[in-house]
């Protein structure tokens, strides 16, 4: 998939009795650390206010008008402060923009060599005035790592990757649409949700019965076209080697069908019902099918765990890498941070070691072994790993979930389906956390390190209550 290009608001904040001359050089100074992170960026020029920057209402009404005018394309709002700033006009121009995107506020720390009235920018004790504002005015901003730092500085280049990732979460949340393709297996009622919470919070479910996919890919010609491409496409993805034919025939034409739906919905990740009536009525799995989505950033979850891909989904966002679907599976002997995730498994092939096709060795036992082919078989690879899980809370009508860092080791591990031994910190306290919370045994793992991220795109813009595991002291 190609990636978007992200755009930033960039809003300059200046105040008359502090040196002008400091807006002029910071608003060039921030214009080249957006541009050297590629990003394009809106902002006023010279010629719409002074220096570009935003002090007055009037100039914060024209910054607003631009920001407007704009609005499709802006993902986010850094707010830099190379003086004390105005922070009515920082807040005004935000309000009146109508914007409901990300704001990054930065402030440019002073020299202590230049602390006369000529150069002094005092954007330390600014920043607290534009952050009250902003409480005050009810817009929701994000703070650097720490309280200033330079444009060009390090600190500030990680602090702004960091924010266009939350943007990508906010963004990528807005006006979603999630494809159920199937009914949820009876025996699960662990992904149970609520569709009318989710609507509340702007993300659409879209059904898609069996049915409909199976009579779909009666009436298609193994000659067909599309069916053909996606025969060529699961050939070059995975090793299907021992596999029948017939069996790989099945899985182009399940693809075909799944890819023309989705783009006919506008979805853009979903959840599969994966046993048993595929395997019953087609006669495969339909897990590699799922794992090239994924691993084209569609994520797609087993068992119609929609929230399940909704966690798959913020993890990709942040990193622009793929997610997987695990379970909590099983103790790693002694350890008490070890654990082993699994599933049987349509984890996509940038998690993997190597990896092969196979047939699917649980229910190979209740459907038959020819009617179980189609799994993606092998070892996560030893990386860093991020996790979430999000859900629906009925009972109070608002989303939960919590989110949190381990790795993936290179433990010995022999066993099928997609597996892997994760470490992670104070992990007994997280299960006791999941336990007692009733979250479910499904979580969704990204190789990367986001959560942070996740947490805060989660929590400061979409307002879901989500725990951050290990962020104090241990503790979920």
């Amino acid at each position: 998939m190609s990636r978007k290009k992200m755009t930033m608001g960039l809003i300059v904040a200046n105040r008359g009795f502090f040196p002008d001359h400091l807006a002029k050089s910071g608003r060039e100074e921030m214009l080249a650390a957006l541009q050297a992170a590629n990003i394009d960026v809106v902002a006023l020029s010279p010629s719409e206010s002074k220096y570009g920057a935003v002090e007055t209402r009037d100039e914060a009404r024209r910054c607003a008008d631009l920001f407007r005018r704009n609005q499709d394309r802006i993902d986010g709002v850094v707010v830099t402060l190379p003086n004390f700033g105005d922070e009515r006009a920082i807040a005004d121009t935000l309000r009146l923009s109508g914007l409901r995107v990300p704001v990054l506020i930065q402030a440019t720390p002073d020299d202590p060599k230049k602390m006369t009235i000529a150069s002094r920018r005092d954007s330390f004790c600014g920043k607290m005035s534009a952050c009250n504002n902003l409480r005050q005015y009810g817009i929701p901003y994000s703070i650097t790592t720490l309280h200033t730092e330079a444009p060009d500085s390090p600190e500030f280049n990680h602090d702004l990757q960091w924010f266009a990732a939350v943007c990508r979460i906010v963004n990528g949340f807005r006006n979603l649409r999630v494809g159920a393709i199937g009914a949820r297996p009876t025996a699960f009622n662990t992904v149970r949700y609520s569709e009318k919470i989710l609507e509340s919070q702007g993300i659409s479910i879209e059904t898609l019965d069996l049915s409909e996919v199976l009579g779909r890919i009666d009436r298609m010609k193994d000659s067909n076209d599309q069916a053909q491409a996606k025969l060529a496409s699961i050939k070059k993805y995975v090793d299907s080697a021992s596999v029948p034919a017939a069996a790989l025939m099945k899985m182009a034409k399940l693809g075909a069908v799944i890819d023309d739906w989705m783009a006919a919905t506008e979805v853009t990740i979903s959840a599969v019902q994966c046993w048993t009536s595929i395997e019953e009525n087609l006669g495969v799995v339909p897990c590699t099918v799922m794992s090239m989505m994924s691993n084209e950033l569609l994520s797609s979850a087993c068992e119609v765990d929609i929230c399940g891909v909704l966690g798959m989904h913020a993890l990709q966002l942040a990193s622009e890498t793929p997610s997987a679907l695990l379970d909590w599976n099983n103790n790693y002997g002694s350890d008490p941070n070890k654990a082993v995730c699994f599933h049987c498994s349509n984890l996509p092939k940038h998690f993997f070691r190597s990896v092969k096709m196979d047939f699917q060795e649980i229910i190979a036992g209740t459907v038959g072994k020819e009617n179980t082919f189609g799994t993606c078989v092998g070892l996560i690879k030893p990386e860093p790993m991020s996790f979430a899980r999000f859900s629906t809370d009925d009972t109070s009508g608002k989303m939960r979930g919590y989110v949190g860092q381990g790795r993936f080791t290179d433990d010995p591990l022999n066993t099928f389906g997609g597996a892997g031994v994760v470490e992670i910190p104070n992990l007994q306290r997280l299960l006791h956390f999941i336990c007692e919370e009733g979250f479910e045994h499904h979580v969704a793992a990204n190789l990367s390190t986001v959560a942070a991220v996740v947490y805060e795109a989660t929590t400061q813009y979409l307002g879901w209550d989500v725990r951050w595991h290990n962020r104090e002291n241990g503790a979920c």
